[in-house]
């Protein structure tokens, strides 16, 4: 009888698991910074909220949605898997052991980064997503005149709200939606959630950094050709102008809004 393990259930598989979804969650956040980018136009949310609706509503955007949740579940459970078998093979450690000099500090720390990573997404997906989906959040009406390119906004009532609505009245567009950028604002106003943002974003630089590299070491991608490819990415794209475009939002709500 064969004593193999199947392939997803060793440490290799894990690791493998881990490495896959972490780079689609990585292609996640580009996409989701150019998307939340529009929270800077100064137009009362106007392209935001257009945005928000087209990435909650759009069937194939939906389906990699379902992806991108069953990703990070998967991711999170296969750190702690793999994290509880490494400490169970080594329970007691090295006598002498000094661990700046063996690694850097965010891969001995991936367990903690990753918690203050997790409970963002808990306390984020509160905030806007769950909010939004079921209708905890303000409601607005655009009216742009198709003449002049003016555009107005007004908060509307609950009962002046059915479903997103785009509609033309004497060359006015209308257009009712859900304002999740002045759910945004709302909760951007708490200092308390600002800093929090702000040290999750930290967290989330460290765990690219290093994330990112081991992801390709993972799958192999191990040639001289790719590796300072791959390391530039890791650090200053995942690891500094992504984190920074997040965190930036929080403060720009706080102090400039």
């Amino acid at each position: 009888m064969s004593n193999s393990k199947p392939v997803l259930s060793s440490s290799l598989g894990r690791k493998l698991i881990m490495s896959l979804t972490g780079i689609f969650l990585c292609t996640f956040l580009i996409v989701h910074l150019i998307g939340n980018l529009q929270l800077f136009n100064n137009d009362e949310g106007y392209a935001f909220n257009q945005y928000a609706y087209f990435m909650t509503h759009f069937t194939p955007i939906k389906v990699v949605s379902y992806l991108l949740y069953a990703s990070i579940i998967l991711h999170a459970i296969y750190a702690l898997v793999l994290t509880m078998k490494n400490k169970a093979a080594r329970p007691i450690g090295y006598a002498q052991f000094n661990g700046a000099a063996n690694s850097k500090w965010s891969s001995r720390n991936m367990g903690i980064l990753g918690t203050i990573i997790l409970v963002f997404l808990a306390t984020h997906m509160y905030n806007f997503w769950w909010k939004y989906h079921n209708d905890q959040v303000p409601y607005v009406e655009y009216r742009t005149d198709l003449a002049t390119g003016n555009t107005t906004a007004h908060e509307i009532q609950a009962t002046d709200f059915n479903d997103y609505q785009v509609t033309t009245e004497n060359n006015v567009e209308i257009i009712k939606a859900r304002d999740l950028y002045k759910q945004v604002d709302f909760a951007f106003q708490n200092i308390g959630i600002v800093i929090f943002y702000v040290i999750a974003m930290a967290a989330l630089s460290f765990h690219l950094i290093h994330g990112f590299k081991s992801a390709f070491q993972t799958l192999g991608v191990s040639h001289k050709k790719y590796v300072p490819i791959i390391e530039f990415l890791g650090v200053w794209v995942f690891g500094i102008v992504i984190p920074i475009g997040f965190a930036l939002m929080p403060l720009y709500f706080y102090f400039v809004k």
